[in-house]
């Protein structure tokens, strides 16, 4: 891909006909500059949307009661959509276009598979932990799940949000697809570095679920199933088996993980939890390549399609 943002009509790879929309109007438009315009609406977007998000959810931490778990949840889930609104409002009026990666008939599709998804990979990796004694999981009943679920939704919103329609999609426009997996994989590692009980395991695993999430990301066209994926893992781990989130903690819990004496960390994943034992960064790791391979497999089927639906971002990719 041109840094000029001029079509060519070299053939397409998987990436490039994957359905992402990347954008080619009014500030994305093709011609000279085309990736530092990017760059400056990444930022500029990433500052409207922390803003959109940041001020509903201040001002439920002001007003609601803080021990009411139902209206805490609902003010989070405001500050969520206010986020994913000023995004799409953004992209109408900068870029020419429907937000179709926030497109609202395929979200509760999107949204259910990918929780199912999440739970399914999070219930596996915790069994495997259970069965190898690394773990003991003990029932302690029903807990309110509130806190729970608004603060792995609140995470799956927002770092979605930014890291894959901001990030990834951006620089993708920018510098093409390679550049964005890369940039994107590191930076989601990167920032989790400086969680408690972070190591270079949890490290790459957390890398490895952004470029499972960029995938995901480019299968669909879609940020539903990402945050789908990604808020069921987060609730599973944390609301349903207990234990820790990233070296955090989302409240109560219906069974408590603790991890076995002696048992090595790299089985474990530590203080940052079972997302960065070993186990788990071979689950994500397979996940990640299945995703892709099926990318490549919509590449494969839609490589005789003609002209301007071959090329990256196109608004007439078939979906």
């Amino acid at each position: 891909m041109s840094t000029t943002g001029t079509a060519t009509s070299a053939p397409a790879t998987a990436f490039e006909i994957a359905p992402v929309q990347l954008g080619d109007r009014r500030i994305l438009h093709p011609g000279r500059w085309r990736w530092l315009r990017a760059m400056v609406w990444l930022v500029l977007v990433f500052f409207l949307t922390s803003v959109a998000f940041g001020l509903p959810l201040q001002w439920a931490v002001d007003h609601l009661p803080p021990d009411d778990e139902p209206l805490q949840l609902l003010g989070r889930v405001g500050a969520c959509v206010a986020a994913l609104c000023c995004y799409a409002l953004a992209v109408r009026l900068g870029e020419g276009r429907r937000a179709r990666e926030l497109a609202l008939r395929p979200a509760p599709v999107g949204l259910l598979s990918g929780a199912l998804l999440g739970l399914l990979m999070m219930t596996a990796l915790m069994g495997v932990l259970a069965a190898t004694h690394a773990y003991d999981v003990t029932i302690v009943g029903s807990a309110p799940a509130g806190t729970g679920a608004g603060l792995a939704l609140q995470a799956a919103v927002t770092e979605e949000l930014w890291m894959r329609a901001l990030l990834f999609r951006l620089i993708w426009r920018a510098f093409g697809p390679l550049p964005a997996l890369v940039v994107v994989a590191v930076v989601f590692g990167a920032l989790h570095l400086a969680n408690p009980g972070a190591n270079a395991l949890a490290g790459a695993t957390v890398t490895m679920a952004g470029v499972m999430f960029c995938a995901l990301y480019a299968l669909t066209g879609r940020l539903w199933v990402p945050i789908g994926v990604h808020a069921a893992w987060n609730f599973t781990q944390g609301y349903l088996f207990g234990a820790a989130v990233s070296g955090g903690d989302l409240g109560g819990s219906v069974a408590v993980s603790t991890v076995r004496a002696g048992a090595p960390t790299w089985l474990t994943g530590g203080a940052f939890g079972p997302e960065a034992s070993a186990v788990a960064l071979a689950l994500i790791t397979a996940v990640t390549v299945m995703a892709w391979m099926q990318v490549r497999r919509l590449a494969r089927l839609t490589q005789d399609v003609p002209g301007p639906e071959l090329r990256a971002g196109s608004e007439n990719l078939p979906l």
